[in-house]
């Protein structure tokens, strides 16, 4: 490493020091992120220290150095860079390189820099000294460097502008002659923005308001923070006395905001004043959203496919972005006045304090927080406990006075305010309107809504499966055609970059917080500027389901057209049950008891009662069927030896009723030749049920009936177990994955999984026996259609319908072939929809371009002069080349 002056450097006639810091990386094990040593200064002393130092280098990589403390002296300038002069003194901080001028060289310099940062040397170091204690004087009015004959002081000459370099004190003088304009119009034309609009002492320069407005969006930085770290830019020691412009810079900024808000809408263009504009006319909206004389056909009401030109709407509430109570709206109104997001807080607070006796409904789905608890939550000492809002469903973009404060909760006062304040902007006549407790909240006030509107409530996706099952049917996405693959949680996801700036806004009083939410809304707002599959699906399924498939495409073609229809998607609960079957045959009973026409063989047993009592003691069988522990076994023995005295009491009743036994029994006997066989046990007693004789032998047809009544019933009463105790363990592991921790608590879980687990086992096999039977009877009682509903079970069947556990999501996951194909005309849709997006952002931008065109033309604007008048052409020709 080379401890001199490089081949092209020149070094000094005198001895050096060098300084190398040497890193020992290369000692470091590979796996590990630890330093094992400091690094290490080797000093190597050529000459005495004090006397000589000009020059040190200070090694901060292997291939190169930097220079930083040689450029703590003069670095060995004798002359003035301009003149040549001997002995100059003064360098800039803030001009690029660090040559050294002359007082009068440094003042001719910086006649267009009266705003960097001198230093000057006083014999041993460099000092901190302003343009100002040099005589420097800022002339408004003129072209830069020409002196006004009649100039005007600033008030006391103590004026102060802020810009990237820090807070500086300035000697500024305006234009005191006879033509003069305004002290705020001049020194708006040398892009400094005043403080106040009469006898300004304080200006900020645009471009660090540009500064602070990008910085603000992108890190949310709060105003304080960047004010001090300016302050700092000018003193970073706190030795100097800055004067304090803090609640100035706080001023300034709010209304750079607010008319560069003004500007960017187009408001600068209206010859009617920034009075005329509307109510949302600053509102950035978006360009896929259909817009009618914007984006739309002229026909588009009249089009086959209206569903193209529905409009998707979001409404969330977010509790994060609090207000406190701190001002009031006389002390600190709006500037924007509903202009933009938020809407105007006049009508808004009086439509509330209207409603005030209003009572909250309870929910009555799931106990939703958002509704039931809206009278709980505190608002002590805030203004507002939250914001609500109305967005785009599908892009995420707000709407235009869509927009308000909740004063305490998720009220629906609140909400349906919002969301009819918004309505206001559009004569769409689709609506898709999508909100996480849409099936309490507005079906109560439908009726607000004009007649010839078509809207739709949705739950989106991620929450739905909190709702019971009428509302995941009832307001799912899923099931509704025109929809296409929307989930309707665009809403939720920007919330995450602007909470950020809740550690600031919360502070701010009324108007500031509106305005400030407003710019940041507007921001984000401007930033975001298959039908094979379907065949072949119905191809595979025209084999088997050829009828079941054309019914149930009418069946969704007519709820799609009439919602009222009965919705083809939700679950049918079968009413049948062992229960109501028994019932039902008890009452049989009666009526041929009564009638006469029944023949009972046994005065306590009816043919119902024997093929009952046979399916009971199936099911006991089956349940003995199982390992037992040595302690278990006592108990096992007693059940055995009861099971095996009723089989014995039912076989004897069963030869009454099925006399073709004692002919099986004998068969039976001669198949086995004798061979000695080990004891029956109760369990693996054969009972001969009419479904396990069969064809075999001949068997009373009414009591096949009644055993496949009761068989069709036990099947789907298993069938409810398996759902009931897969929901049961969905809950389970949720609830195990997100609140137990440790190994006690987590084996109390996993026995209780166990249980479940052994009654989904229990379920299943019943469901397999009994389908077994309904198998064997079907043909003899030539019972058909059954199978659609009692389909064979295999294993994999056996699994819970939720996606939110195991990772699967709406796009990927394999569900039955109803719901596979009701996913595939939602891709369909959903290409559709994206087409005709993309086509309307086309159009929308074409109508914005069109918009500045027309703003920009001369003969719109002959009552402005002429700089004016070119100042509005350039800035609408420079807006209609973005769109």
């Amino acid at each position: 490493m080379s401890m001199g002056p490089g081949p092209s450097e020149a070094g000094p006639p005198y001895p050096v020091q060098t300084i190398i810091c040497t890193k020992a990386m290369s000692s470091t094990s590979k796996n590990s992120t630890k330093w094992k040593r400091k690094p290490k200064l080797n000093f190597y002393h050529t000459a005495p220290v004090v006397h000589y130092r000009q020059h040190t280098q200070y090694q901060v990589n292997n291939d190169g150095s930097v220079k930083i403390i040689c450029l703590e002296g003069r670095v060995s300038m004798q002359l003035c860079l301009e003149c040549d002069g001997p002995n100059p003194e003064y360098k800039c901080q803030d001009c690029f390189g660090s040559e050294l001028h002359c007082s009068t060289c440094i003042l001719s310099v910086h006649v267009h820099h009266p705003l960097h940062r001198l230093q000057k040397w006083n014999g041993q170091y460099f000092e901190r000294i302003s343009l100002k204690a040099l005589d420097l004087h800022i002339q408004l009015g003129h072209i830069t460097g020409q002196q006004c004959v009649n100039p005007c002081h600033a008030f006391n000459d103590d004026f102060v502008i802020i810009n990237i370099f820090g807070i500086h004190k300035v000697s500024l003088d305006f234009c005191g002659c006879a033509i003069a304009e305004s002290h705020m119009q001049q020194l708006l034309q040398m892009s400094l923005f005043p403080s106040t609009t009469s006898d300004p002492k304080t200006a900020v320069t645009f471009h660090i308001l540009e500064q602070y407005h990008l910085l603000s969006f992108e890190s949310k930085i709060s105003a304080y923070e960047f004010y001090h770290g300016l302050r700092r830019m000018s003193d970073n020691t706190g030795l100097l006395l800055i004067k304090d412009r803090y609640e100035s810079f706080m001023w300034m900024i709010c209304k750079w905001c607010h008319l560069k808000m003004l500007k960017c809408s187009g408001q600068g263009h209206d010859l009617k004043g920034v009075e005329a504009t509307a109510q949302g006319e600053c509102a950035v909206l978006c360009p896929a959203c259909p817009h009618p004389g914007k984006n739309l056909p002229v026909n588009w009401k009249d089009a086959p496919r209206c569903w193209l030109y529905g409009l998707f709407l979001a409404i969330n509430a977010n509790f994060c972005l609090k207000c406190k109570a701190v001002s009031n709206d006389s002390m600190d109104p709006s500037l924007s006045s509903g202009w933009a997001y938020f809407m105007e807080d006049e009508a808004f607070k009086g439509f509330l304090d209207s409603n005030l006796d209003n009572t909250q409904e309870k929910s009555t789905c799931s106990s939703h927080n958002a509704v039931n608890m809206v009278d709980t939550k505190s608002n002590r000492g805030l203004a507002a406990t939250g914001l609500g809002t109305v967005d785009c469903a599908c892009h995420n973009m707000k709407r235009p006075n869509a927009v308000g404060d909740l004063q305490k909760g998720e009220r629906y006062v609140n909400m349906d305010y919002l969301f009819f304040s918004t309505l206001c902007h559009t004569v769409i006549d689709t609506l898709n309107v999508s909100y996480n407790i849409a099936c309490h909240t507005f079906p109560v006030s439908m009726h607000l809504l004009p007649a010839f509107k078509t809207i739709s409530f949705f739950i989106p996706k991620f929450h739905l499966p909190a709702h019971i099952e009428e509302c995941q049917t009832s307001f799912s996405f899923n099931f509704k055609s025109g929809v296409g693959w929307t989930d309707g949680e665009a809403s939720k996801r920007g919330w995450a970059n602007i909470n950020p700036i809740t550690s600031s806004t919360k502070e701010m009083g009324p108007g500031a917080w509106q305005d400030t939410l407003d710019n940041y809304f507007g921001d984000s707002n401007w930033k975001k500027d298959h039908h094979k599959a379907l065949d072949n699906l119905e191809e595979g399924l025209r084999g088997e389901y050829s009828a079941a498939l054309a019914q149930w495409r009418e069946q969704v073609e007519a709820w799609e057209r009439n919602p009222a229809k009965p919705n083809p998607f939700k679950q049918r609960a079968e009413t049948v049950t062992m229960a109501s079957v028994q019932l039902e045959l008890a009452r049989d009973d009666q009526n041929d008891i009564q009638t006469g026409t029944c023949l009972v063989l046994h005065e306590d047993c009816t043919p119902s009662v024997l093929i009952s009592t046979g399916l009971e003691l199936e099911e006991q069988q089956a349940g003995l069927r199982v390992h037992t522990t040595d302690n278990q076994e006592g108990k096992m023995l007693q059940r055995n030896n009861t099971l095996q005295r009723r089989i014995d009491t039912w076989t004897k009743l069963q030869e009454l009723y099925m006399p073709s036994l004692a002919a099986l029994h004998v068969s039976e006997s001669s198949v086995s030749g004798g061979i000695a066989t080990a004891v029956a046990t109760p369990e693996t007693v054969k009972l001969w049920l009419p479904s396990q004789i069969g064809k075999t032998a001949p068997c009373d047809t009414h009591l096949q009936t009644i055993e496949w009544k009761l068989q069709y019933a036990q099947a789907h009463d298993a069938l409810c177990s398996l759902c009931s105790n897969l929901r049961a363990q969905t809950a389970i592991l949720k609830y195990k994955d997100r609140n137990l921790h440790g190994q006690g608590m987590n084996m109390r879980a996993w026995n209780t999984l166990k249980a479940v687990e052994a009654r989904l086992e229990a379920a299943a096999s019943t469901y397999e026996r009994v389908h077994k039977a309904l198998v064997v009877l079907a043909p003899l009682l030539n019972q058909t259609g059954w199978h659609s509903s009692l389909q064979p079970l295999n294993r994999a069947d056996i699994c819970s319908m939720t996606d939110l556990l195991w990772g699967e999501s709406e796009g990927t996951r394999k569900l039955s072939w109803i719901w596979n194909m009701a996913r595939a005309m939602r891709w369909a849709k959903e290409v559709e929809l994206l087409k005709e997006e993309m086509q309307r952002i086309l159009q929308f931008f074409k109508w914005d371009a069109q918009c500045w065109d027309k703003r920009g033309l001369e003969d719109a604007l002959h009552d402005v002069d002429d700089d004016e008048r070119e100042g509005l052409i350039a800035y609408a020709k420079r807006q209609a080349s973005l769109c």
